[in-house]
């Protein structure tokens, strides 16, 4: 379903719909994000708990760590997908930002650790996960963080984008997946 024409905001996505989910807010008159809260309780892992500090070890030790180290280290420093609930529908030729909320590094050393989240028209009702949106997180704190359902995790900004001269003339891909599915 796509929406009128200059038209952009948020809906509960199906499976969060008895969820008592609140849809992203400003939270003062002139503030640009919409806040994004967590959409179910969860533990965000201290990345000192995991298992790659052998690897930290190796390479400080100036030894090459095995391909099994290496591929063990990459799978326990994934970020985590904190699940929102939501899905955001936009105009064509906007795009939506998930931005890390200015004061997660600073008081809990939780980090968006691809720099913003782009959200792009065609994410919304994909086949795949019907377009929810995830905020990817990383905790660098020393200590687990709990973050509980409602809990304000991420901000969202709509923006328009702009196009180079030669796009029209390029054949796109119609998405048919969800979160990360344009990668190839």
């Amino acid at each position: 379903m796509w929406r009128n024409k200059m038209a952009r905001g948020f809906e509960i996505v199906s499976k969060y719909k008895e969820a008592d989910l609140k849809l992203p807010y400003r939270t003062t008159k002139n503030a640009a994000g919409y806040d994004f809260q967590s959409a179910k309780d969860l533990v965000l892992p201290s990345i000192w708990k995991l298992n790659f500090l052998k690897i930290l070890w190796a390479i400080r030790q100036e030894k090459k760590p095995s391909e099994g180290q290496i591929s063990e280290a990459k799978e326990v420093l994934k970020p985590f997908l904190i699940p929102t609930g939501i899905k955001a529908y936009m105009n064509p030729n906007e795009v939506l930002i998930i931005a890390n909320r200015s004061s997660n590094p600073l008081k809990r050393g939780m980090v968006v650790p691809n720099g913003i989240g782009v959200i792009d028209a065609d994410y919304y009702n994909n086949p795949s996960n019907e377009g929810e949106i995830f905020v990817q997180m990383v905790n660098f704190g020393i200590e687990d963080i709990h973050i509980t359902k409602g809990q304000r995790i991420a901000q969202g900004i709509f923006l328009p984008f702009l196009l180079a001269d030669n796009d029209a003339g390029q054949i796109k891909q119609v998405r048919k997946g969800g979160f990360g599915s344009s990668d190839k």
